[in-house]
């Protein structure tokens, strides 16, 4: 894969880090006004657990990939060139949608605001990636999507191990198996450059802040639903079945 076109080469070099466990600064959520740099920092005690920074921007991180990765899968599910391609898209449309559904319920439970724009490095993603066409678009599309899933990975194990809130444990578990499932099918279309994608994984660019964090959404807005197309809902996303080459004999 050749990824020096200037579009794609600055967005997919430049949007390396996308979900980190670094606390956001997003006033409007719990009332909190100031947030610190702590991430095991308390911000509110409720019947799962204590809700800490690193919980709750967690929730936060989850939602903003899925409101760039699901419209990404819708794309791959139309444009995709091959049959791997489209069951890559499937897998996101759908794991995004179980994962914001969860994310919703966990908002209200927890007092979480929720963002319904994603952040301007993930718009920026699904542009690039819509700039493209044919052999191209797969390609792009499955890079891109492939280093922040490698990123995130670590990141949501990171959060299980720590969490003392048992909504958090069950998002983070779900989360895994969802994000192993996308791995799993992206991989699974043989286009993966996994120098690159190691280079990028370990190698992340600093980004301003304002570029990784989702703008708050307009006060009273209705939270944004991300949908399953019909005749997706039963698709497994969370038993990924490893490729042939991976079997251990």
């Amino acid at each position: 894969m050749r990824i020096s076109r200037s579009t794609a080469g600055t967005a997919f070099v430049g949007g390396a880090m996308i979900l980190t466990l670094t606390a956001l600064a997003y006033p409007t959520m719990l009332g909190v006004q100031n947030t610190s740099t702590k991430p095991d920092r308390v911000v509110a005690n409720t019947n799962y657990g204590p809700l800490t920074e690193a919980d709750r921007d967690f929730v936060v991180k989850v939602r903003a990939a899925g409101l760039w990765e699901h419209p990404l899968g819708l794309l791959a599910m139309e444009r995709g060139t091959t049959p791997e391609m489209k069951e890559a898209g499937e897998h996101l449309v759908v794991g995004h949608g179980r994962l914001d559904a969860s994310c919703r319920k966990i908002s209200v439970e927890l007092g979480i605001t929720l963002p319904n724009v994603a952040s301007p490095q993930q718009q920026g993603f699904v542009e690039t990636v819509k700039a493209t066409n044919g052999k191209e678009f797969d390609s792009t599309a499955v890079n891109i999507m492939r280093v922040t899933h490698g990123q995130i990975f670590p990141a949501i194990a990171n959060i299980r191990a720590n969490t003392r809130n048992t909504m958090i444990r069950q998002l983070a578990d779900q989360a895994n198996d969802t994000v192993l499932d996308h791995i799993t099918v992206l991989e699974k279309t043989g286009l993966v450059n996994h120098e690159q994608v190691n280079f990028q994984q370990t190698s992340p660019p600093k980004m301003p802040q304002e570029a990784v964090t989702p703008p708050a959404p307009q006060p009273g807005a209705q939270v944004l639903a991300l949908e399953i197309p019909k005749g997706l809902e039963d698709l497994n996303t969370a038993s990924p079945a490893p490729s042939p080459s991976s079997t251990i004999k």
